[in-house]
């Protein structure tokens, strides 16, 4: 009897461990759209990286610029080239904390604050955020607004209209705790 007593407890010891801690994906979604009267513009990257500390509530992220994928090609070329100028800045890059995440079960509404990078320029920003505990995975959803030129990415005059002021983030990300 006390040796099944100890191995449900050292079992929810595990438990506990394995449900604390860091949760990463190499597979994050972030999508940008600008929505103008000319045409939309949308670009999609499937490979963010992402690891949060439950424990301290540290969120670090980073994307290749060049995963970007858009519906028309020479969008991503001009995307690449002329506005993220990805040959000189690779990676955009966040690093902050979460703020009110308690780790239970279930839909928490949560604040994350810290430095994001784009196009070599780091800005504070503070986002709202809802972080759903699912089992032994955490389901991330943030929507924002960044406006390029607050991040040094000049838009030309002649195509100013058909950019919006402000970009659409979207970002889901499926973390997964990570195993000792």
């Amino acid at each position: 009897m006390k040796r099944i007593s100890l191995i449900i407890t050292l079992l929810s010891i595990g438990t506990l461990t394995f449900a604390q801690g860091k949760f990463f994906t190499r597979s994050g979604n972030v999508k940008f759209f600008s929505s103008t009267p000319m045409e939309n513009i949308e670009g999609k990257n499937n490979g963010a990286i992402c690891v949060f500390d439950t424990e301290t509530g540290a969120v670090e992220m980073s994307m290749l610029n060049t995963s970007f994928e858009f519906e028309k090609a020479l969008m991503q070329e001009h995307f690449n080239e002329n506005y993220m100028e990805s040959a000189k800045f690779p990676k955009s890059t966040f690093k902050g904390s979460v703020k009110n995440f308690q780790m239970k079960k279930g839909k928490h509404e949560v604040e994350i604050s810290g430095d994001l990078t784009i196009h070599g320029v780091t800005k504070k920003v503070t986002v709202p955020a809802t972080l759903e505990v699912i089992g032994d995975a955490i389901a991330a959803t943030c929507v924002f607004k960044v406006k390029p030129e607050d991040h040094g990415i000049k838009i030309p005059g002649m195509v100013r209209d058909n950019i919006a002021e402000f970009m659409d983030i979207t970002i889901n990300l499926d973390l997964q705790a990570h195993k000792k």
